[in-house]
């Protein structure tokens, strides 16, 4: 598979009346075609800034890309023209976000907001475009889609809401999708069944996801690669068996701890991460997790860590104290087997 997406040095800022807020530092992954990538992380960390800056949605005079090359399909889309980018917004890449009640526009059909990029980017006639929207209701899962469209966004639930959302980004054929938080307003059964549906259609349509969340449940189940993002930087990167097999970075070892799990005893509590994340506006001189991490030194204070590789297999980690924390996964790791040898035993 080669590269789709190649972001590179990307950094994004926010001017505002208490400083700089340096929402995203740096950073850089890719998406290589057909691919499911996802960027983790807690609130705050610069995952939704990273696909508005991919899309170049930040919004100024406040917020500005200043540093970076985003390469897809080989062209820089910070050196497009604005015109040159509403070619690819919607055509070759789309994005999925949050809300879908806010998303949507409140008093335009549905069938409206569907046909609108199929007749801007394809082309097509008025009723080619009606014809395309009814099939692509229908292809995630919306029955009688030629009397849905003439309907309002508040005239369906949350789960048909955010199947239209992914009817809008699959309707030009895009190469890549960036799904930001897609099941964040929908209960457990429907986040299953949207989450099936997008991986789903990116198996047989062959299109490549960007999925932001921080529900490490849904990067286990559907990315190949992981990209954890903490304090606006990467802080580790790595396929979604080594991430979780393996996690060499302590905050990622920290929420992998925080999760509950039903293949070890009850506990009384959840690990939690102690403290608070950083303020953006003024980071620390070393690496931003230092104050909060369990295993930091000395220079973990004063020198900010730079991504590292941990062996061949594209594993990388931005901690001075990675063999510490592989350790530490790799112990709890055994002590997870030996208890679950134990009950298996025991039964």
């Amino acid at each position: 598979m080669g590269t789709l997406l190649d972001v590179r040095s990307l950094t994004t800022h926010f001017v505002t009346s208490a400083g700089v807020v340096r929402a995203v530092e740096g950073v850089a992954w890719d998406v290589n075609a057909g691919e499911t990538v996802a960027l983790v992380g807690e609130s705050g960390c610069g995952k939704s800034v990273s696909a508005l800056s991919i899309m170049r949605l930040v919004q100024g005079p406040a917020g500005r890309i200043v540093d970076g090359t985003i390469l897809f399909k080989g062209r820089d889309l910070l050196k497009l023209t604005e015109e040159e980018m509403r070619r690819v917004r919607g055509r070759e890449i789309a994005m999925i976000f949050q809300e879908p009640m806010t998303s949507l526009n409140p008093v335009l059909t549905i069938g409206r907001q569907l046909t609108e990029g199929l007749e801007i980017h394809l082309g097509m006639t008025p009723a080619a475009a009606r014809t395309r929207a009814a099939e692509l209701l229908a292809m995630v899962g919306i029955s009688d889609p030629a009397r849905r469209l003439p309907q309002y966004p508040h005239q369906f639930s949350g789960g048909m809401r955010q199947r239209m959302m992914i009817a809008m980004a699959l309707a030009c054929d895009p190469a890549l999708i960036l799904a930001d938080e897609p099941t964040t307003a929908l209960d457990v059964t429907i986040q299953a069944q949207i989450l099936e549906l997008m991986k789903d259609l990116s198996r047989r349509l062959g299109v490549a996801m960007l999925i932001i969340t921080h529900n490490l449940g849904v990067v286990a189940r559907y990315a190949d690669r992981v990209n954890v993002m903490y304090a606006g930087r990467i802080i580790e990167r790595g396929t979604a068996r080594e991430i979780y097999g393996n996690p060499r970075h302590p905050y990622t070892l920290g929420l992998l701890g925080s999760v509950p799990r039903l293949d070890e005893p009850r506990r009384e509590r959840l690990a939690p991460i102690e403290g608070q994340p950083p303020d953006l506006t003024r980071l620390p001189p070393g690496c931003a997790f230092a104050p909060r991490c369990g295993y930091r030194v000395e220079r973990c204070l004063v020198e900010v860590p730079p991504l590292r590789p941990l062996g061949d297999g594209g594993h990388v980690t931005a901690c001075w104290e990675a063999d510490r924390v592989g350790s530490a996964s790799r112990g709890a790791a055994e002590l997870r087997q030996a208890t679950s040898a134990t009950r298996r035993a025991v039964k």
